[in-house]
């Protein structure tokens, strides 16, 4: 997975056998890329199928 260095990733999860798994990785990389501790980023459900990952201040 790659993106641009950013604050928030938003992101459309279909198989819903992978969301759990996919949503822990993004937290993981973007805790990472904004050097944030993992309980700095929220996860929203921003419409069907579609997560928006988000380091909150």
């Amino acid at each position: 997975m790659t993106f641009e260095t950013t604050d928030s990733v938003t992101l459309k999860i279909w198989d819903r056998s992978a969301i759990d798994h996919t949503l822990e990785g993004i937290v993981n990389d973007l805790s990472a890329r904004t050097n944030a501790p993992k309980g700095h980023i929220a996860v929203h459900c921003s419409g069907p199928n579609t997560f928006t990952v988000s380091v909150r201040s």
